[in-house]
């Protein structure tokens, strides 16, 4: 069985060898980064940290039966403001027409743009290799319980959630959109200006050309990229577009992968999110959800399945077990859409 729970210090040699697997600015391959973010998060979970702009919530799924990490995911409740400004690049559309000729031509332009709204966000998913395509459907438990969080804490969280969705990359881990487009104004490498922008982003605003540039004078295959995603990450882009997710044209400026937003009141995860008393039982019917319980241990969560009845949520001892939830505890609730269970009947006496 699996379980979703806070990332601790003791994760770090796992999460760091996760974060070498991808180039996220939220899962930095660097020791020390990790380990800020995990004391950050560890804060927050503790309800300690009143600035929401250092609130971020680091989660890991550990496999119960071996106790080790196999996967991670964050919640950033802030990633702007003033002075901090969210930066994309803004992909348009310029089109002209000759008379003479009697032909027109459709550009694309991209543009780099900033966002100091405060937008919360989701990003930093990464499962190790040897549990993808796991019969338990570990990459949506991961992705989704994200969902199941906010949703029990929705005060915590902005109007607006956003998804970073990353481009597909060479097989040397670069990619071809900065090599042709961001190297020619920022001589560092798409690893190096990536690792950099977790700690700062100001040299993109100082030596990024204002104004648009046409995509039209990109070679076609680093043209192609833009607003597109890898293999890899197409089926995380289908489950957030399923909750609500859209593409509105801002990509990012290393990778061009496209920039996914939704109003948070308008997720069906979080919409469908409540609390409920747990009784342990045997679920009749097909119904699944997403269920946790915060106690000693902290928040913990999985997907398990679940009955109602007489106003109860009925699980099974080893999924109330998994998330430390006692007789009667008051454990949060997400029926998931695809299996949503009906009350069982029971007979008159």
């Amino acid at each position: 069985m699996f379980v979703i729970r806070p990332a601790i210090l003791d994760d770090l040699p796992t999460l760091l060898k996760l974060a070498k697997m991808v180039h996220f600015i939220n899962l930095p391959a660097d020791k020390d980064l990790l380990s800020a973010k995990v004391g950050r998060s560890r804060r927050s979970f503790a309800g300690d940290v009143d600035d929401i702009r250092q609130r971020e919530f680091m989660f890991v799924l550990e496999d119960l039966e071996s106790g080790e990490a196999v996967g991670t995911c964050t919640i950033l409740c802030c990633v702007s403001w003033e002075g901090h400004p969210h930066i994309f690049l803004n992909a348009g559309k310029r089109s002209f027409y000759s008379e003479d000729l009697q032909l027109g031509q459709t550009h694309t332009t991209l543009e780099l743009g900033t966002d100091t709204s405060g937008p919360s966000e989701v990003g930093g998913l990464i499962l190790a290799p040897g549990f993808r395509g796991h019969p338990e459907r570990l990459g949506s438990l991961l992705s989704l319980v994200r969902f199941h969080f906010i949703g029990l804490h929705r005060e915590m969280f902005a109007e607006r959630i956003l998804a970073e969705m990353m481009g597909p990359l060479t097989p040397d881990s670069g990619t071809l959109l900065w090599e042709y487009l961001g190297r020619r104004f920022i001589n560092l490498s798409y690893k190096e200006a990536d690792l950099f922008s977790s700690r700062s982003k100001e040299f993109l605003l100082a030596l990024w050309p204002k104004g648009e540039i046409y995509a039209s004078l990109l070679p076609p295959e680093a043209r192609a990229l833009i607003g597109k995603v890898g293999e890899e990450t197409e089926p995380a882009k289908r489950m957030l577009e399923k909750q609500g997710f859209k593409y509105h044209g801002h990509v990012d400026p290393f990778d061009g992968g496209p920039y996914l937003d939704v109003r948070i009141d308008d997720v069906p995860l979080v919409k469908a999110t409540t609390s409920m008393r747990a009784v342990a039982g045997i679920p009749a019917g097909n119904g699944e959800g997403f269920v946790s319980h915060k106690g000693r241990g902290g928040f913990r969560a999985t997907r398990s399945a679940f009955a109602i009845e007489g106003g109860r949520l009925v699980l099974p001892v080893e999924a109330l077990e998994a998330i430390g939830a006692g007789p009667d505890a008051l454990v949060g609730f997400t029926p998931l859409p695809e299996s949503r269970s009906k009350p069982r009947r029971t007979k008159k006496n």
